[in-house]
């Protein structure tokens, strides 16, 4: 500190230091006032700036790892979902499903959930349950709209309710009524579908996301004439129900992963098991008995961002090339029938040449993984064109490219151009696939001399699904088409029924290391002759038989035939040509062994028959809707026409007590682009996560569902709250001594200044 005698001296020997010093010591003294101040201020925190609102209700981010989060208006509110159980059973050809869903409502409110989910694309969807506290309601199928009025009328009154309606075969949508504030309710459905077969190779995938679609803005517009001579427009719609296949995906950069898949197999494939893989999640495998695998997920529970598939080959060198089953239910026996062609080369000739023109699909959905597994898979094709093939490549996003005039020979020139085309792509923009399906299939040469295939790259992410198929059935004159689904959640609907109606095949791609395997694959069908010309005979037995016209199969792939018939006697005998070849099989029906849901499979695919006859124009809309409903309500399976509602008949919601609706959000599939799909959002730092969540109750309470006994529902888990407290207390305090310190360091200045 500055003294009398040192402020003297400085007066003596240079006179303009006095006024620096002045201005020292009152610079001194506001500076200390506004440190005081400051620290005085800063222990008020602004409660209510942008941030602090944002926080005051939950965000996606500051979830557990596996809670669902019921949208509400001014935000989130956690509405933990204790895990999705997925149960299968393999019993040789066929796979017997049971998914349970676990919804649990911590909030104060009386809430609406509802969830869209996918489901295999062949699958026969026919049971549902409700469990809430200690009962337990069975569903009813119902023609779709009266579930629809049943499920309203409980919603209304206040009772409890489920109800299982399908958007499209490979998706449903799940909406639970009147879900009180700390109560948790498990919905379970099963279903039933067949095992695929490839070469040596069987399989099951369990879908697990529904990835986001593209859906295409209406772009006919019908005129209507009024019967009072005026004008009326209306707009066709090519995806008229886009609100609901279009459930809230949340950002991964910004959101935790919700909802928590836990997967048992029970695998009894009916032979001795050689390998066992799963190609997309990690395994362990338990052996209780010679004849059973059970295999479940390595991690535990995961987040449903990609779907399950498994895989398994007989112990011996090759698979069984026949199966025979059947099922007495009611007056009827029903058959399933697997029957694998031999591979036969053709006979003393070279293959015919081939014109291929592949499509691959670049728009924003398949950023990120995707795009890289698309390029590799057209680049090996181009690399496996023979020098008497000629080609074409088509690329599309919401535009659309063809690379060459015409199809151009696989010489070394053109192949070069191809791939520098190929390599340059990026994925970015929407998903218009029928105009690049509609370009495809364009035979402008109609030259015979060429076997004229389509192979087309996609993850079939849109939903305007039915405008792809009755283009396909318009146009593919000669051409066979040839899906390949490309990513972690293809769809699977759009793939396998194009195919059909292509007289293809589909393949999945659904990581990079698959690329050559699933490439070689397809190119052994490409490349190979198909069995044509398919007919079966029944010798004894009439027989209502699917598919009705039955289509060509390709090399490795088994004839799957389902029957149903008046008598289990005599013989079928299924004839075709394999190239320039006949070929013969009898298969006595005595030898069928028993099987489970085999109704249910042919009825689901008679369902599936008439949706073709409806789209090939085969049988009118109203005839396929007849035959529709009445095999759905026969064989009690949900369809387009058919939902299952479940109804508790004890009220629930207190009259008076307004319910909130809560679509629940879903995951962005493994491998995709978020702001390619969506478009550039603005970041905020994630919140670490772990991708492992589950709690001892969802397995007590999946485990007490599946035994069908009383449920007892716990206490919700503490929910985490915006977090609204601070130290201001000791913040003040420090301010206000801060502050008096300053202020009796500026009075003792002054103080020495008047001295002097």
């Amino acid at each position: 500190m500055t003294t009398c005698d040192e402020i003297e001296a400085d007066k003596r020997s240079e006179q303009p230091s006095l006024i620096r010093m002045v201005l020292f010591f009152v610079m001194e003294g506001v500076a200390v006032i506004l440190v005081g101040f400051a620290a005085l201020f800063l222990s008020f925190e602004p409660v209510w700036s942008a941030e602090r609102l944002q926080s005051a209700f939950l965000k996606p981010g500051d979830a557990r790892a596996g809670s669902l989060l019921l949208k509400i208006d001014e935000g989130y509110a956690d509405a933990s979902r204790l895990g999705v159980d997925v149960d299968l059973t393999v019993s040789g050809p066929t796979v017997r499903a049971r998914v349970t869903q676990i919804f649990r409502n911590p909030s104060k409110d009386w809430v609406e959930a509802i969830y869209v989910y996918p489901l295999p694309a062949g699958g026969a969807v026919d049971s549902l349950k409700m469990v809430i506290g200690d009962r337990v309601v069975v569903g009813d199928i119902k023609e779709r709209q009266q579930a629809k009025a049943i499920y309203e009328q409980a919603k209304q009154s206040g009772h409890k309710a489920a109800l299982t309606e399908q958007e499209r075969p490979n998706l449903f949508t799940n909406s639970v009524a009147n879900i009180g504030p700390g109560e948790t309710v498990l919905v379970q459905i099963e279903y039933q579908e067949p095992v695929a077969q490839s070469g040596d190779e069987f399989s099951l995938r369990v879908p697990m996301v529904v990835a986001p679609r593209y859906n295409p803005a209406p772009v006919v517009q019908s005129v209507d004439f009024k019967p009072d001579g005026g004008w009326g427009s209306a707009k066709s719609d090519p995806v008229p129900d886009r609100d609901r296949i279009s459930p809230e995906v949340l950002d991964p950069a910004t959101n935790a992963p919700v909802n928590p898949t836990r997967i048992t197999v029970r695998l009894q494939a009916g032979f001795p098991l050689g390998e066992v893989r799963s190609h997309h999640h990690t395994i362990k495998t338990e052996k209780p008995d010679a004849s059973t695998s059970i295999i479940r997920l390595a991690e535990g529970p995961v987040p449903a961002d990609r779907d399950f598939e498994l895989t398994w080959k007989p112990a011996a060198e090759k698979a069984p090339s026949v199966g025979l089953f059947r099922e007495h239910v009611g007056n009827s026996d029903y058959l399933l029938a697997f029957v694998t062609p031999p591979s036969v080369e053709q006979a003393q000739q070279k293959p015919m040449p081939r014109e291929v023109i592949f499509v691959i699909d670049n728009s924003g959905s398949m950023g990120g993984v995707s795009i890289i597994q698309a390029k590799a898979s057209l680049t090996y094709a181009l690399g496996r064109l023979q020098p008497n093939d000629r080609f074409n490549v088509i690329r599309f996003d919401h535009t659309m490219d063809v690379l060459f005039p015409s199809a151009v020979p696989a010489d070394k020139e053109h192949l070069g151009q191809a791939t520098s085309f190929v390599g340059a792509l990026q994925a970015n923009g929407g998903t218009e696939m029928v105009p690049a399906m509609r370009a495809a299939l364009s035979d402008n040469s109609g030259d015979a001399g060429y076997v004229r295939q389509v192979v087309f790259l996609t993850d079939g992410a849109i939903g305007n699904e039915q405008q792809l198929f009755e283009t396909i059935s318009a146009l593919r004159g000669r051409s066979r088409v040839f899906m390949v689904g490309i990513g972690s959640a293809p769809n699977t609907y759009l793939m396998t029924r194009a195919a059909e109606l292509g007289r293809g095949t589909f393949t999945h791609i659904g990581a990079v290391e698959q690329v050559e395997e699933r490439m070689r694959g397809l190119f052994a069908k490409l490349e190979n002759p198909a069995v044509t010309n398919l007919t079966a005979k029944f010798s004894d037995a009439t027989v209502d038989i699917t598919p009705v016209a039955i289509p060509d199969v390709y090399r490795d792939e088994p004839l799957v035939l389902a029957a149903k018939l008046d008598k289990l006697a005599g013989t079928v005998e299924i004839k075709g040509r394999i190239g320039d070849r006949h070929w013969t099989v009898t298969l006595p029906l005595a030898n069928a062994a028993e099987g489970k849901g085999l109704s249910k499979l042919w009825a689901r695919r008679k369902i599936a028959d008439a949706e073709v006859a409806r789209t090939t124009r085969q049988a009118s809309p109203e005839d396929a809707d007849k035959a529709i409903l009445a095999l759905a309500l026969e064989h009690q399976l949900v369809t387009r026409l058919t939902s299952l509602v479940a109804v508790d008949k004890t009220p629930s919601r207190p009259q008076g007590e307004p319910l909130k609706v809560s679509e629940l959000p879903i995951n962005l599939p493994a491998g995709w682009d978020f702001e390619k799909v969506f478009g550039e959002r603005p970041r905020i730092p994630a919140t670490p996560v772990e991708r492992r969540a589950d709690t001892e109750e969802a397995r007590v309470q999946v485990a007490a569902l599946k035994r069908v006994q009383p449920v007892v529902t716990q206490a919700p888990n503490t929910v985490t709250l915006p977090k609204t407290a601070t130290n201001a207390e000791l913040k003040m305090i420090a301010g206000v001594i801060l502050l008096t310190f300053s202020l009796i360091l500026l009075v003792f200045n002054r103080r020495q200044m008047s001295r002097c």
